[in-house]
C-alpha cells in the first residue's frame, strides 16, 4: 500500500499535515471528476456497442434470408451460410466483450467512485467535525480563569475527550486517504488490464474463426476469379450477339421457335395470337399460344392454368382462311370443334401454319398415332395434304438418309449427354446427337452455346451433314468429358430426371468443368509465329489466276497463297508446338489444316473464334479456312459465331478471299451467311470487281444475283425464288461435286 500521509504527522496536526490533507483533497476531487466522466463515456460506449451488435445480428438475419433466395445455387448458398455463421459468432464475441467491459467498469471504477469515494467523504466530514469540537474545547479551556478551579478541571476533561475524538477521526481520515490513494492505482490498472484481456480474447476468437475459413476463402477467391473471367467472356458473347441482332431488320416480325423448360417435351412454337370467341358476339382476344406435348394451348398470364384448344394435334388439321374479313387468319379444325386464330403478319401466320403441321408430322413419325383407318372421324389423307401445303413432307428418304448417316458415326447412336438410344436431334455447332429432352435443355442454353436442329423434321444442307459426320459424340466427349473419370463424376442415365440432366449439361458445356485445364503459361502464350521465325506453320498463300489482279509487286503486301496443308513433320506442326499454343493460335492452326476436332478443342478451351494473328496480316481462323478451301472448317466457324465480315490488314474479308481464290462454294456460303457485298478492300475493290478481274463466271453470277436480290429487298419487293434455287444448286455442287466449280478463264464484261 502506498502511504500518502504519515499517522505521526496526523497526531501532531502540524501545518505540514494540514497542507498535505488539502493537496490530497484536491487530488481526490479531480480523480472523482475524471472517473465519473470515464463512467459516462463507458456507459455510452456500451449502449452504442449493444445497438451495433443488435443491428449486426439483424444484418446477419437478412443475409440468411438472402440465402433462402439462393437455394438453387450451391456456391452462393454455401458462401452465405458459412460467412453468416462466422459473422454471428464474431458478433457474439463482441457482445461478450461488452459484457466483460461493463463488469470490469462496475467492479473497479464504479466501486471506487460509489463506495471508496463515499467512505472518503464521510471520513472527511467526521474529521472536520472532530477538528471543530477540538477547536471549541481548546478555546473554552483557554478562557477558564485561574480562580475557577472546578471549571478548569471540567474544561480539561472536555479538552481531553475532544482531543481523543479528533485524533481518532483524523486517524480514520488518514487511513481513508491512504486507502483511496492506493486503490485508485490498482483499481484503474486492473480495469485497464481486464479491458485489454477482453479485447484480446475477442480478437483471438475472431482470428480463429477467420483462420478456419481461410482455406474456403482462398477457394472461393479462385472460383470468383473464374466467374469474373467467365462473366467477361459471356459479356463479350452477349455484346457480339447484341451487335449481330441489331444488324438484322428488327422491323420484320420473326417467329420465335425455341424450347421452354416448363414443357417436358419442349415447346415447338409459342407467341401471341388473336382468338375468336365461340360466343354470339364473336369477340377477339389476344392470348399467348404454344404447342407442347402435341397439344395447342393458350393462357392470358403466366400464372394462369393452360387452356387446351386441341387435345391431340394428330386428330386435327390447319388451313388458311382467306374469306375472313380480318387478315392473317387461319383455322385449326378438330373432329369436335374448330378454333379461328389471327396472326400479326403473313410471316407470323406462315410460321404458325408450319409449326402446327410439323407437330402433326412429328407425332405420326414417332409412332404415337394409330393408323388412319382406325380414326373414322379423321380423313386418311389429311396428314399428307396438310404437310404438302406447307412444303414439308413426312420423313422422306432424304431425311431417313441423313438420320442413318449421322447415327452411324461412332457414339452417335446414343445421346451425347444421357446415352438415350436412337437420338433424333442434333447440335449443329457442336456436331453431336441428342435425345429430345436433352435437346430442349441445350436449346435453353442459348444459341451461343448450342444450336439445336431436328434430324427428321428440319431440312439439312449437305455441308451440315458432313460437318456432323466430321465430329460426332465420341470426338466431342473426349474434349468435354476429358476429366470425368478422374473426377469420379456420375454421368446421367436415360432414366434420370430433367433436373439432373440439366445440371450435367450446364456443368459440361457452360461451366466446362470436365475439360482439361490449361496452364497459365499456355493461356498467356500466343505461339512463336513471328514474320521471321522458321518455326511458324506455313502460311497458306493465294496465287491469283494469270491475268488476274496481284499485289506481289509494287502493292501493299503479297497475296500469294499456298493452299497446301502442312505435313505432320513440318516445323510448327509438331505435337509439342501445338500443346504449347494459346487456344486462339491453336484454332488458327487447326482451321488452316482442316482439323475440326482440334478446332472444337480450341473453342472449348476459350479460343476466340475471331482471333487475330497480328504476325500474319491480322488474319483470322476463318480466313485460314478460306485459304485451304475448307467448306467444313468455314461452316464450323460460322456456326460457332465467326464474323463473316471481319477483314485482314488489307481490308479483305472472307468473301474477298473466296473470290480471289475462285472458291465458288465458299462464296456461296458467305453470301448465305450475310457477307457484305459492298465492302471494299485497301485498293477500293469490292468482291464483284475482283470476280470480274479474275474472270470467274460462277462467282460473278452469284454476286450479281445477290446484288439484285439486295436491291429488291431494299425496295420492299419479295422477288422470286430463282435466287434461292441457284444458291441451293451451288451449295449442293460445292458439297458433293466441288471439282465442277473449278475456275474457268472467261472474259467478262462489266454490266
Amino acid at each position: 500500500m502506498t502511504v500518502k500521509l504519515d499517522f505521526e504527522e496526523c497526531l501532531k496536526d502540524s501545518p505540514r499535515f494540514r497542507a498535505a490533507v488539502e493537496g490530497v483533497e484536491c487530488d481526490v476531487s479531480e480523480l472523482e471528476t475524471r472517473l465519473e466522466k470515464l463512467l459516462k463515456l463507458c456507459t455510452a460506449m456500451l449502449d452504442l456497442g449493444r445497438q451495433y451488435c443488435n443491428a449486426s445480428k439483424a444484418f446477419v438475419v437478412g443475409v440468411r434470408d438472402l440465402s433462402q433466395h439462393a437455394q438453387g445455387d450451391p456456391m452462393m448458398s454455401e458462401c452465405v451460410e458459412k460467412f453468416s455463421c462466422s459473422l454471428n459468432q464474431m458478433i457474439d464475441n463482441q457482445v461478450e466483450l461488452l459484457d466483460s467491459t461493463h463488469m470490469s467498469s462496475r467492479h473497479h471504477i464504479q466501486s471506487l467512485v460509489k463506495e471508496d469515494m463515499k467512505r472518503f467523504r464521510e471520513a472527511r466530514k467526521e474529521f472536520e467535525r472532530g477538528n471543530e469540537g477540538l477547536a471549541s474545547a481548546l478555546h473554552h479551556n483557554a478562557e477558564v480563569p485561574r480562580r475557577k478551579q472546578h471549571e478548569a478541571e471540567e474544561a480539561a476533561l472536555a479538552l481531553q475527550a475532544a482531543r481523543t475524538s479528533a485524533r481518532a477521526r483524523a486517524l480514520d481520515y488518514v487511513l481513508q486517504i491512504n486507502v483511496i490513494q492506493s486503490k485508485k492505482k490498482f483499481e484503474i490498472l486492473q480495469f485497464m488490464l481486464a479491458l485489454m484481456d477482453a479485447h484480446a480474447s475477442c480478437l483471438e476468437q475472431g482470428h480463429r474463426l477467420a483462420q478456419e475459413l481461410e482455406k474456403y476463402r482462398r477457394e472461393l477467391g479462385d472460383q470468383l476469379h473464374q466467374l469474373v473471367l467467365e462473366s467477361a467472356r459471356e459479356k463479350r458473347d452477349m455484346e457480339q450477339r447484341h451487335a449481330m441482332i441489331k444488324q438484322k431488320d428488327l422491323s420484320q416480325d420473326e417467329a420465335v421457335l425455341e424450347g421452354r423448360r416448363e414443357a417436358p417435351d419442349g415447346v415447338v412454337m409459342e407467341g401471341y395470337l388473336y382468338k375468336r370467341a365461340s360466343n354470339a358476339f364473336k369477340t377477339w382476344s389476344r392470348r399467348w399460344f404454344s404447342i407442347q406435348s402435341n397439344q395447342l394451348v393458350y393462357q392470358k398470364r403466366a400464372k394462369d392454368v393452360l387452356t387446351v384448344v386441341v387435345d391431340d394435334l394428330r386428330l386435327c388439321t390447319v388451313k388458311l382462311c382467306p374469306d375472313q374479313e380480318r387478315r392473317f387468319c387461319f383455322e385449326v379444325v378438330s373432329p369436335s370443334k374448330s378454333c379461328l386464330l389471327q396472326a400479326d403478319s403473313e410471316r407470323h401466320q406462315q410460321a404458325w401454319l408450319s409449326a402446327v403441321q410439323s407437330s402433326i408430322a412429328s407425332a405420326f413419325s414417332e409412332g404415337r398415332a394409330e393408323p388412319p383407318s382406325q380414326h373414322p372421324e379423321r380423313p386418311a389423307s389429311m396428314s399428307s395434304t396438310t404437310m404438302e401445303a406447307s412444303g414439308r413432307s413426312p420423313r422422306t428418304a432424304v431425311d431417313k438418309r441423313v438420320l442413318d448417316q449421322v447415327q452411324r458415326l461412332e457414339g452417335n447412336a446414343q445421346c451425347c449427354d444421357c446415352r438415350e438410344p436412337a437420338p433424333e436431334w442434333a447440335s449443329i455447332n457442336l456436331g453431336i446427337t441428342l435425345c429430345i429432352e436433352c435437346s430442349g435443355i441445350h436449346r435453353s442454353l442459348g444459341v451461343h452455346f448450342s444450336k439445336v436442329r431436328s434430324l427428321t423434321l428440319d431440312s439439312w444442307e449437305p455441308e451440315l451433314v458432313k460437318l456432323m459426320c466430321e465430329l460426332g459424340n465420341s470426338a466431342l466427349n473426349r474434349i468435354y468429358e476429358a476429366r470425368v473419370d478422374e473426377m469420379t463424376v456420375k454421368r446421367p442415365q436415360p432414366g434420370c430426371s430433367r433436373a439432373e440432366k440439366e445440371s450435367w449439361i450446364r456443368a459440361k458445356y457452360v461451366e466446362k468443368k470436365f475439360i482439361t485445364k490449361l496452364p497459365e503459361a499456355r493461356l498467356s502464350r500466343v505461339g512463336r509465329w513471328g514474320p521471321h521465325n522458321r518455326d511458324r506453320p506455313p502460311k497458306p498463300a493465294l496465287k491469283p489466276k494469270p491475268g488476274g489482279i496481284s499485289r506481289a509487286a509494287g502493292g501493299t503486301g503479297s497475296l500469294a497463297y499456298n493452299s497446301r496443308i502442312p505435313e505432320p513433320g513440318e516445323a510448327g506442326s509438331s505435337p509439342e508446338d501445338l500443346h504449347s499454343l494459346h487456344p486462339g493460335a491453336l484454332l488458327y492452326w487447326a482451321a488452316g489444316n482442316q482439323n475440326l476436332p482440334t478446332m472444337a478443342d480450341a473453342l472449348a478451351h476459350g479460343a476466340d473464334v475471331n482471333w487475330v494473328n497480328a504476325a500474319e496480316e491480322s488474319r483470322t481462323p476463318l480466313l485460314q479456312a478460306v485459304a485451304v478451301n475448307s467448306l467444313l472448317a468455314c461452316e464450323f466457324l460460322l456456326q460457332n459465331g465467326a464474323n463473316v465480315n471481319q477483314t485482314d490488314s488489307a481490308g479483305r474479308g472472307p468473301l474477298h478471299h473466296a473470290t480471289l481464290l475462285g472458291h465458288t462454294g465458299l462464296a456461296c456460303l458467305f453470301l448465305k451467311r450475310g457477307a457484305n457485298l459492298n465492302a471494299v478492300d485497301a485498293e477500293g475493290k469490292d468482291p464483284l470487281s475482283i470476280a470480274i478481274d479474275q474472270a470467274d463466271a460462277d462467282i460473278v453470277t452469284l454476286l450479281r444475283l445477290a446484288k439484285m436480290r439486295e436491291a429488291e429487298v431494299a425496295q420492299g419487293q419479295a422477288g422470286d425464288e430463282t435466287y434461292l434455287d441457284i444458291f441451293r444448286d451451288f451449295s449442293l455442287m460445292a458439297s458433293d461435286n466441288p471439282e465442277k466449280l473449278n475456275r474457268r478463264d472467261l472474259k467478262l464484261s462489266t454490266l
